[in-house]
């Protein structure tokens, strides 16, 4: 079965950080490109980070620059989203994309 797994997600303070996890079955991440999104109560959903499938290369929004790394292991089939200097516009739930597989979203939550 195809599918994506995250974990990790949860209540962080501003300044803090939290990384996510995004488990991949039935498939090898190491062949496809990874997208994490996020999307916010009233707004679209949004691209947060990418990185192609031979991960030497990697994308950010722009407000994610320098605070958020995407990055994966190949031997576990995972990827991850490390998330440092945490906002509280970084609320949102957060999902990771591989082809046509989506995780099941995680809710994180910056707030003091």
């Amino acid at each position: 079965q195809v599918q994506l797994v995250q974990s990790g997600g949860g209540l962080v303070q501003p300044g803090g950080s939290l990384t996510l996890s995004c488990a991949a079955s039935g498939f090898k991440i190491r062949y496809y490109t990874i997208h994490w999104y996020r999307q916010s109560p009233g707004k679209e959903r949004e691209l947060v980070a990418s990185m192609n499938n031979a991960g030497r290369s990697t994308d950010y929004a722009d407000s994610m620059k320098g605070r958020f790394s995407i990055f994966r292991d190949n031997e576990k089939n995972t990827v991850y989203l490390q998330m440092n200097s945490m906002k509280p516009d970084d609320t949102a739930i957060y999902y990771c994309n591989a082809g046509n597989s989506w995780g099941q979203g995680t809710q994180v939550t910056v707030s003091s």
